[in-house]
């Protein structure tokens, strides 16, 4: 892997960032006030599929979809609109258990086959030496995997019983990161290598055997489902509302981490909703897709509800999330640009809520960035254990649990450089980085070497390229790219002509080896 490290410049966080990264590590609670925590990952689900509105205006998808559980959990928590994640899944589910940013973890694509890439042939790229067999922890080190102290096992240390339901997707087959179990989860229900099912259907054993597939999709560990018209979605939360009730019943803090298949594809109607769709009028595509949709926000309802029932809600924390935008096959999420794999807004921002009740304001809404490794950070925040001095990994993300305690960000809270690394093609994809600092975002398109700016604040959907009006803001948020992505060790793609690596964005802005534009951050 080509690794450059330089010393880059500072730039000053946000007052409630820096409170969050200065203070006193959170003393651990006593396990009878500890919150429990619910993470309620959704996959591919862009930010206007649901019937809450990210932004000022409801847009027409916010329209056309129904999510009354989602509503809900809005009304009742704290709305993040300016909250990111990956433009891919293994990349963000990584950043989630371990905190670290994509560039530093250094798997930044998705994963299945060990020691296999998924990349396409560029015309005149290589692929980086990525790692591709994914995430493992420390004491079972494998080749091509990033070994890091996962969330789960931290939570497990501190007395939580950790429940991993659904989709994984953190390690190649026949790694350790395939199982959850060698993670720290003590519960593993339907994880395996796979980043999407065979089908959504029991009636086909969520297999894709179907349609004559690869068995590498098969969903495991669903049987008792088999040969019934048990959706996918559905099975896996009644699955988890079990585990539910078994920590109810044996009084344990919990971590449950419900991590859906849905809405990824293969789409296949969720026969419960799909009806109400065809009557309103969509296409037959939209229509199975929100009818996919309505099947997630039933789940999430349901886990609202059994939290409810069980007398949990008040001492559990939800966040609901997506892994990146919406793909490319699906209605674009306009007003955004772009889609899944793409380094525009509808590739990397997502849907994120959270509830803590008695705690974060009903309806609020927290107005700074925030990043998928935050959340790392945040849930050990709020479970009260103390992780700094216990990971192997250095850990990037910063804790959000300021914002839900109805803390006020300061004008400068966006000042903290958001850094995405995507090296690779696929999918009709080219390789990119990207940079957040402000309002601004930096694209620095690998094969090319071109570089767009957008004020993405003013200009969400990313029409106005400032790149030749903003030159000396354009060459700032360069040299801090280029500096942040050597300083954690990115990987680059390789030239097919000469065998050197891409150069990194200063180096194509002209400013290599300065920053000095930017002196005032020093990367971590």
């Amino acid at each position: 892997m080509t690794s450059r490290r330089v010393t880059a410049a500072r730039v000053a966080f946000a007052t409630w960032l820096v409170a969050a990264c200065t203070a006193p590590a959170p003393s651990p609670l006593p396990s009878a006030r500890r919150p429990n925590v619910v993470v309620f990952l959704v996959d591919d689900l862009g930010t206007q599929e649901t019937s809450v509105p990210f932004q000022a205006t409801a847009s027409a998808l916010n329209k056309v979809y129904r999510t009354p559980a989602v509503e809900r959990l809005a009304a009742e928590g704290v709305k993040f609109p300016q909250a990111y994640a990956s433009a891919v899944c293994s990349p963000t589910r990584i950043s989630l258990l371990t905190g670290m940013n994509v560039a530093r973890h250094g798997v930044t694509n998705w994963t299945l086959r060990r020691d296999a890439s998924p990349d396409d042939a560029h015309p005149t790229l290589l692929p980086p030496e990525w790692h591709v067999n994914g995430l493992t922890a420390p004491a079972r080190p494998h080749a091509r995997t990033v070994a890091a102290t996962p969330l789960p096992a931290l939570l497990r240390d501190a007395g939580y019983r950790t429940i991993h339901v659904g989709k994984a997707h953190f390690g190649a087959i026949g790694t350790p990161g395939a199982d959850p179990t060698a993670l720290g989860f003590d519960v593993n229900v339907a994880g395996h290598a796979a980043g999407a099912p065979g089908s959504h259907l029991g009636q086909r054993n969520f297999s894709s055997t179907w349609r004559k597939g690869d068995a590498v999709w098969d969903v495991p560990g669903l049987g008792t489902y088999h040969g019934t018209d048990v959706n996918l979605t559905e099975a896996l939360t009644r699955e988890a509302i079990a585990e539910l009730e078994r920590a109810a019943r044996d009084g344990a803090p919990f971590f449950l981490h419900l991590s859906h298949y849905a809405v990824h594809a293969p789409y296949e109607d969720d026969a419960r909703f799909r009806g109400a769709f065809d009557a309103a009028g969509l296409p037959p595509f939209q229509a199975r897709l929100a009818s996919m949709i309505a099947g997630m926000d039933r789940s999430l309802g349901d886990v609202l509800d059994a939290l409810d029932r069980l007398g949990l809600a008040q001492d559990t924390v939800v966040l609901f999330l997506s892994d990146n935008g919406a793909p490319a096959q699906c209605p674009r999420n306009l007003p955004l640009r772009g889609h899944k794999l793409a380094p525009y807004e509808g590739g990397v921002r997502v849907p994120l809520l959270a509830r803590w009740p008695g705690v974060a304001p009903a309806g609020g809404v927290a107005a700074a960035p925030i990043v998928v490794e935050d959340v790392f950070a945040t849930v050990l925040d709020v479970a009260g254990v103390d992780w700094r001095g216990r990971t192997v990994q250095q850990v990037d993300g910063v804790s959000f649990a300021p914002a839900l305690r109805g803390e006020t960000a300061s004008a400068d809270a966006a000042a903290r450089p958001l850094v995405w690394h995507y090296p690779h093609h696929y999918a009709g994809q080219a390789p990119w980085s990207a940079i957040r600092v402000g309002d601004h975002k930096l694209v620095h398109h690998h094969a090319d070497g071109r570089l767009e700016l957008f004020d993405v604040v003013a200009d969400a959907a990313e029409q106005v390229d400032l790149a030749a009006r903003e030159p000396a803001r354009l060459h700032a948020l360069a040299g801090q790219l280029g500096a942040l992505l050597r300083a954690r060790g990115a990987c680059m793609p390789m030239r097919k002509q000469g065998g050197a690596p891409v150069p990194f964005a200063d180096e194509v802005a002209g400013a290599a080896g300065g920053a000095s534009s930017s002196a005032a951050w020093r990367p971590q």
